[in-house]
Protein backbone atom coordinates (compact mmCIF):
# COMPACT_ATOMS: atom_id res chain seq x y z
CA UNK A 1 0.00 0.00 0.00
CA UNK A 2 1.42 3.41 -0.82
CA UNK A 3 2.13 5.89 2.33
CA UNK A 4 0.37 8.52 2.39
CA UNK A 5 1.96 11.91 1.62
CA UNK A 6 2.20 14.19 4.04
CA UNK A 7 0.49 17.87 3.99
CA UNK A 8 3.13 20.15 3.42
CA UNK A 9 2.11 23.42 5.85
CA UNK A 10 3.59 26.32 5.70
CA UNK A 11 4.27 28.59 8.80
CA UNK A 12 6.05 31.76 10.06
CA UNK A 13 8.83 30.46 11.71
CA UNK A 14 10.90 27.42 13.06
CA UNK A 15 10.07 24.76 14.03
CA UNK A 16 8.79 24.51 17.57
CA UNK A 17 7.58 28.05 17.30
CA UNK A 18 3.77 29.11 17.85
CA UNK A 19 3.03 28.78 14.32
CA UNK A 20 4.31 25.24 14.55
CA UNK A 21 2.24 24.32 17.08
CA UNK A 22 -0.93 25.25 15.61
CA UNK A 23 -0.65 23.95 12.49
CA UNK A 24 0.03 20.47 14.30
CA UNK A 25 -2.90 21.25 16.58
CA UNK A 26 -5.29 21.97 14.01
CA UNK A 27 -4.40 19.41 11.35
CA UNK A 28 -3.71 16.30 13.93
CA UNK A 29 -1.94 14.24 11.63
CA UNK A 30 1.84 13.86 10.71
CA UNK A 31 2.60 17.13 8.51
CA UNK A 32 5.23 18.73 7.10
CA UNK A 33 6.10 21.92 7.82
CA UNK A 34 7.22 24.76 4.89
CA UNK A 35 9.69 27.19 7.50
CA UNK A 36 8.94 30.71 6.30
CA UNK A 37 10.75 33.86 8.18
CA UNK A 38 8.12 36.57 7.02
CA UNK A 39 4.70 36.45 6.04
CA UNK A 40 5.25 37.40 2.86
CA UNK A 41 7.25 34.44 2.20
CA UNK A 42 4.50 32.47 4.11
CA UNK A 43 1.92 33.73 1.25
CA UNK A 44 4.38 33.12 -1.75
CA UNK A 45 4.47 29.55 -0.41
CA UNK A 46 1.31 28.71 -0.80
CA UNK A 47 1.04 30.46 -4.26
CA UNK A 48 3.86 29.02 -5.71
CA UNK A 49 2.96 25.40 -4.22
CA UNK A 50 5.38 24.58 -2.17
CA UNK A 51 3.01 24.58 0.15
CA UNK A 52 -0.61 22.92 0.22
CA UNK A 53 -1.98 25.24 3.10
CA UNK A 54 -0.89 27.67 4.84
CA UNK A 55 -1.22 29.05 9.12
CA UNK A 56 -1.35 32.59 9.78
CA UNK A 57 -1.64 33.86 12.71
CA UNK A 58 -4.53 37.19 12.69
CA UNK A 59 -4.99 38.39 16.14
CA UNK A 60 -3.65 38.13 19.62
CA UNK A 61 -6.06 38.64 22.95
CA UNK A 62 -3.15 41.18 24.00
CA UNK A 63 -1.68 42.36 21.33
CA UNK A 64 -4.43 42.55 19.09
CA UNK A 65 -4.48 42.50 15.47
CA UNK A 66 -2.03 41.95 12.53
CA UNK A 67 -2.68 44.70 11.02
CA UNK A 68 -0.57 43.68 7.85
CA UNK A 69 -1.92 39.98 7.44
CA UNK A 70 -5.31 41.88 6.22
CA UNK A 71 -2.99 43.84 3.75
CA UNK A 72 -1.52 39.99 2.78
CA UNK A 73 -5.40 38.71 2.84
CA UNK A 74 -6.24 41.26 0.13
CA UNK A 75 -3.50 41.01 -1.80
CA UNK A 76 -3.13 37.01 -2.60
CA UNK A 77 -7.10 36.32 -2.26
CA UNK A 78 -6.26 32.95 -0.85
CA UNK A 79 -9.34 31.27 0.92
CA UNK A 80 -9.84 30.56 5.11
CA UNK A 81 -10.58 27.03 5.29
CA UNK A 82 -10.50 27.19 9.18
CA UNK A 83 -9.45 28.45 12.07
CA UNK A 84 -7.46 28.29 15.39
CA UNK A 85 -7.37 29.89 18.99
CA UNK A 86 -4.57 28.24 20.66
CA UNK A 87 -3.42 29.44 24.06
CA UNK A 88 -0.18 31.37 24.50
CA UNK A 89 2.02 30.74 27.32
CA UNK A 90 5.18 32.91 26.96
CA UNK A 91 8.20 31.85 28.99
CA UNK A 92 12.10 33.86 29.70
CA UNK A 93 14.68 31.18 27.84
CA UNK A 94 18.24 31.74 28.70
CA UNK A 95 21.67 29.19 28.24
CA UNK A 96 21.63 26.78 31.69
CA UNK A 97 23.66 28.71 34.58
CA UNK A 98 22.59 32.44 33.60
CA UNK A 99 20.96 34.01 36.41
CA UNK A 100 18.09 36.84 35.97
CA UNK A 101 20.84 39.33 36.44
CA UNK A 102 23.11 38.59 33.88
CA UNK A 103 20.56 39.07 31.42
CA UNK A 104 21.42 42.58 29.04
CA UNK A 105 19.37 41.79 26.17
CA UNK A 106 15.87 39.78 26.01
CA UNK A 107 14.96 39.13 21.87
CA UNK A 108 11.95 37.69 20.82
CA UNK A 109 9.19 38.65 17.83
CA UNK A 110 7.28 41.36 18.26
CA UNK A 111 4.04 40.10 18.45
CA UNK A 112 5.82 38.29 21.64
CA UNK A 113 7.50 40.96 23.10
CA UNK A 114 4.01 43.07 23.17
CA UNK A 115 2.35 40.38 24.51
CA UNK A 116 5.03 40.28 27.61
CA UNK A 117 5.14 44.39 28.44
CA UNK A 118 4.26 44.50 32.06
CA UNK A 119 7.23 42.20 32.76
CA UNK A 120 9.41 43.78 30.73
CA UNK A 121 8.34 47.14 31.91
CA UNK A 122 9.66 45.51 35.80
CA UNK A 123 13.28 45.15 34.46
CA UNK A 124 16.09 47.49 34.39
CA UNK A 125 18.71 48.43 31.92
CA UNK A 126 17.63 45.23 29.74
CA UNK A 127 17.52 45.98 26.00
CA UNK A 128 14.49 44.49 24.12
CA UNK A 129 15.12 43.31 20.69
CA UNK A 130 12.63 42.46 18.02
CA UNK A 131 13.74 39.20 15.33
CA UNK A 132 11.60 37.12 12.97
CA UNK A 133 10.28 34.64 14.95
CA UNK A 134 10.48 33.22 18.86
CA UNK A 135 11.97 30.13 18.20
CA UNK A 136 14.60 31.46 16.28
CA UNK A 137 15.18 33.54 19.02
CA UNK A 138 16.01 30.59 21.10
CA UNK A 139 18.36 28.95 18.67
CA UNK A 140 20.35 32.09 18.32
CA UNK A 141 20.51 31.67 22.18
CA UNK A 142 21.88 28.26 21.48
CA UNK A 143 23.62 28.15 18.72
CA UNK A 144 25.85 31.59 19.84
CA UNK A 145 26.03 30.74 23.10
CA UNK A 146 24.43 33.97 23.96
CA UNK A 147 25.23 34.41 27.90
CA UNK A 148 23.73 37.80 28.64
CA UNK A 149 20.61 37.13 26.05
CA UNK A 150 17.01 35.39 27.03
CA UNK A 151 14.57 34.27 24.42
CA UNK A 152 10.88 34.49 24.76
CA UNK A 153 9.60 31.76 23.39
CA UNK A 154 7.59 28.59 24.68
CA UNK A 155 8.44 25.40 26.20
CA UNK A 156 8.68 23.47 22.88
CA UNK A 157 11.52 25.53 22.25
CA UNK A 158 13.40 25.46 25.69
CA UNK A 159 13.58 21.97 24.93
CA UNK A 160 14.51 21.44 21.60
CA UNK A 161 17.28 23.84 22.34
CA UNK A 162 18.59 22.83 25.73
CA UNK A 163 17.65 25.98 27.31
CA UNK A 164 16.13 26.60 31.03
CA UNK A 165 13.19 28.41 31.71
CA UNK A 166 14.14 31.19 34.00
CA UNK A 167 10.57 32.38 34.00
CA UNK A 168 7.48 30.83 33.44
CA UNK A 169 4.02 32.38 31.71
CA UNK A 170 5.55 35.80 31.34
CA UNK A 171 2.69 37.21 29.20
CA UNK A 172 0.46 39.92 30.78
CA UNK A 173 -2.41 38.38 31.01
CA UNK A 174 -2.68 34.97 31.58
CA UNK A 175 -5.68 34.02 29.52
CA UNK A 176 -3.75 34.57 26.26
CA UNK A 177 -4.21 33.19 22.95
CA UNK A 178 -3.91 33.74 19.19
CA UNK A 179 -6.04 33.17 16.48
CA UNK A 180 -5.13 31.69 13.58
CA UNK A 181 -6.61 31.18 10.07
CA UNK A 182 -6.02 28.41 7.96
CA UNK A 183 -5.00 29.37 4.57
CA UNK A 184 -5.82 27.53 0.57
CA UNK A 185 -5.24 28.67 -2.89
CA UNK A 186 -9.43 27.38 -3.55
CA UNK A 187 -12.17 27.09 -1.46
CA UNK A 188 -12.80 23.98 0.21
CA UNK A 189 -16.48 23.28 -0.58
CA UNK A 190 -17.35 20.03 1.30
CA UNK A 191 -16.58 22.09 4.75
CA UNK A 192 -19.68 22.42 6.71
CA UNK A 193 -19.52 26.42 7.91
CA UNK A 194 -21.53 28.79 10.60
CA UNK A 195 -18.72 31.64 10.60
CA UNK A 196 -17.14 33.88 7.58
CA UNK A 197 -15.02 36.71 7.16
CA UNK A 198 -15.58 39.36 4.57
CA UNK A 199 -14.09 42.58 3.36
CA UNK A 200 -16.16 45.37 1.34
CA UNK A 201 -16.21 49.39 1.12
CA UNK A 202 -18.71 51.78 1.83
CA UNK A 203 -19.60 55.23 0.58
CA UNK A 204 -18.01 58.11 2.81
CA UNK A 205 -21.24 59.45 3.67
CA UNK A 206 -22.99 59.44 7.28
CA UNK A 207 -24.59 56.10 8.25
CA UNK A 208 -23.34 53.92 5.59
CA UNK A 209 -21.67 51.75 7.52
CA UNK A 210 -23.94 51.22 9.97
CA UNK A 211 -26.96 50.51 7.74
CA UNK A 212 -24.52 47.66 6.42
CA UNK A 213 -24.15 46.45 9.36
CA UNK A 214 -27.44 46.45 10.66
CA UNK A 215 -28.65 43.97 7.55
CA UNK A 216 -26.52 40.94 9.76
CA UNK A 217 -28.64 42.15 13.08
CA UNK A 218 -32.04 42.12 10.85
CA UNK A 219 -31.23 38.79 9.57
CA UNK A 220 -29.73 37.39 13.44
CA UNK A 221 -26.17 37.36 12.49
CA UNK A 222 -24.04 37.91 15.20
CA UNK A 223 -21.16 40.26 14.05
CA UNK A 224 -17.85 39.21 16.39
CA UNK A 225 -14.98 41.42 14.67
CA UNK A 226 -14.90 44.29 12.74
CA UNK A 227 -11.46 45.71 11.28
CA UNK A 228 -10.74 48.80 9.49
CA UNK A 229 -7.79 49.10 6.85
CA UNK A 230 -6.77 51.76 4.96
CA UNK A 231 -7.04 52.07 1.16
CA UNK A 232 -3.29 52.54 -0.05
CA UNK A 233 -3.76 55.74 -2.21
CA UNK A 234 -7.01 56.79 -1.20
CA UNK A 235 -6.85 58.87 1.91
CA UNK A 236 -9.73 58.77 4.48
CA UNK A 237 -11.01 55.72 3.03
CA UNK A 238 -11.01 52.41 4.17
CA UNK A 239 -11.21 48.66 3.92
CA UNK A 240 -14.19 47.00 5.92
CA UNK A 241 -13.08 43.28 7.55
CA UNK A 242 -15.39 41.64 9.44
CA UNK A 243 -16.14 38.05 10.83
CA UNK A 244 -19.82 36.78 11.16
CA UNK A 245 -21.37 33.77 12.79
CA UNK A 246 -24.99 32.63 12.01
CA UNK A 247 -26.57 29.75 13.16
CA UNK A 248 -29.14 29.03 10.44
CA UNK A 249 -27.30 29.11 6.53
CA UNK A 250 -30.38 30.39 5.47
CA UNK A 251 -29.97 33.73 7.60
CA UNK A 252 -26.85 34.19 6.06
CA UNK A 253 -27.64 33.99 2.76
CA UNK A 254 -30.42 36.68 3.13
CA UNK A 255 -28.29 38.64 4.23
CA UNK A 256 -25.66 38.49 2.16
CA UNK A 257 -28.33 39.14 -0.96
CA UNK A 258 -29.11 42.39 0.90
CA UNK A 259 -25.44 43.80 1.57
CA UNK A 260 -24.50 43.00 -1.60
CA UNK A 261 -26.72 45.87 -2.34
CA UNK A 262 -25.41 48.14 0.05
CA UNK A 263 -21.33 48.37 -0.25
CA UNK A 264 -18.90 48.13 -2.85
CA UNK A 265 -16.07 45.41 -3.40
CA UNK A 266 -18.04 42.65 -1.42
CA UNK A 267 -15.20 39.78 -0.91
CA UNK A 268 -15.63 36.66 0.52
CA UNK A 269 -12.53 35.71 2.28
CA UNK A 270 -13.85 32.26 3.41
CA UNK A 271 -16.11 30.05 5.29
CA UNK A 272 -15.82 28.27 7.64
CA UNK A 273 -16.67 26.67 10.80
CA UNK A 274 -16.11 28.32 14.08
CA UNK A 275 -13.56 27.13 16.63
CA UNK A 276 -13.75 27.20 20.33
CA UNK A 277 -11.49 28.85 22.65
CA UNK A 278 -10.02 26.74 25.35
CA UNK A 279 -7.73 28.39 27.69
CA UNK A 280 -5.46 25.59 29.55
Amino acid sequence: MAKKKKLKIAIQGIATSFHEVAALTYFNEPIETVECLSFHQLCESLKNGASDYAVMAIENSIAGSILPNYFLLQDYHFNIIGELYLPIHMNLLVLPGTKITDIKTIESHPMAIRQCSEFLHSLNGVEIRESDDTALSAKRVKELKLKNTAAIANEFAAKKYGLTILEKRIETHKKNFTRFLVLAKRSNGKIESNKASLCFEVANEVGSLADALMTFKTNSINLTKIQSIPIIGRPSEYSIHIDVEWKRRKNYDTAMQEIIRQVKNLNVLGEYKKAKIEYR
